[in-house]
């Protein structure tokens, strides 16, 4: 039976010096096999922020340091429930980026490379709309 609150989520971008965006490519449903940022649900206690740092790391190996929050958007999960997803600007602190938790991969993408990319659905108009892309 669905859900009738939003499960909490928050992602990042994340950018290196060259300016390209770190993708993951999910590893499990919804969306398997996808490019996306990366990210996940926020645990009890936690708060948005904190979650995306977790989630990058956790999914990464990467230490970040959120600059901003960018924005909002719903996601379904499939089943018939919705995510609330909080996407943030962020920069790398420390660390080598490594594929770990649900990531099937991980990859630093030009903005000239998206196209090419099976990427989660509008996730272009996403970074778009934060002004992250092109």
């Amino acid at each position: 039976m669905p859900q009738s609150n939003p499960i909490l989520a928050a992602s990042a971008v994340v950018r290196d010096e060259s300016g390209r965006i770190l993708l993951v490519q999910r590893a499990n449903p919804p969306d398997m096999g996808c490019w996306t940022l990366p990210g996940g649900r926020v645990d009890a206690g936690e708060t948005l922020e904190q979650a995306a740092i977790r989630e990058v790391f956790e999914e990464t190996g990467l230490t970040i340091s959120i600059v901003r929050e960018l924005g909002q958007l719903d996601v379904p999960d499939g089943k018939g429930d919705m995510y609330e997803v909080h996407d943030f600007l962020a920069t790398r602190m420390s660390g080598e980026a490594v594929a770990g938790d649900d990531a099937a991969a991980i990859g630093w993408f030009r903005s000239d490379e998206l196209p090419a990319l099976s990427l989660t659905p509008d996730l272009r108009q996403y970074l778009s709309r934060y002004g992250v892309y092109p």
